[in-house]
């Protein structure tokens, strides 16, 4: 709208739709406001819920399976492999030849090269958060048994026993040099 000066200012409000019909409003000077109403009905009014449901699904389906997706044929399959085994990248040449080899398209060599580095990747992930978790096990094991060596030194320092000549974690060698002896 034109405040006067010549400047024209434009507002956009989004909604949901909720209110059939709004006031135009007005600002200080009392001049009209415009406002374009672009919310869309969450439930259209001529259809059922039930109806309304079933169109959504057949757009959703429709959306994301518009492609047909490719079947590699065994030898196919065996042939990119083997291509990846000894090169996970290709460069042009080497990409061309194998679509050729294989009667695809570029593309989709390069797509399948894409997908199998992605699951390289994720199956190495996969397998050093196992190694992960099993030494953060292994660590929280000995840390919880440290814990109760500290606890049991403590308790004895304050009952006034002297702590005994060779404690678990000397006697597995763990840094004291022999097993608790006179130096």
């Amino acid at each position: 709208m034109d405040n006067g000066d010549g400047k024209v200012f434009l507002g956009l409000g989004l909604g949901l739709g909720l209110s059939p019909k709004r006031e135009v409003p007005q600002n200080k000077n009392n001049k009209r406001l415009l406002f374009l109403d672009l919310s869309i009905p969450i439930h259209p009014n001529n259809l059922d819920h039930k109806a309304s449901k079933d169109d959504d699904h057949d757009v959703d389906f429709s959306m994301s399976y518009g492609r047909k997706k490719l079947r590699l044929t065994r030898e196919q399959t065996t042939l990119l492999e083997d291509s990846f085994r000894q090169h996970t990248t290709l460069n042009t040449t080497q990409k061309q030849a194998l679509a050729e080899k294989l009667n695809l398209k570029p593309r989709q060599v390069e797509v399948w090269f894409q997908n199998r580095r992605a699951r390289s990747k994720l199956k190495q992930t996969e397998v050093e958060c196992v190694l992960l978790k099993k030494n953060c096990e292994r660590l929280s094991d000995e840390n919880r048994r440290l814990k109760k060596e500290v606890l049991e030194l403590r308790s004895s320092l304050k009952m006034g026993k002297p702590p005994a000549a060779a404690t678990p974690s000397q006697s597995e060698g763990s840094g004291s040099g022999g097993g608790g002896g006179i130096r």
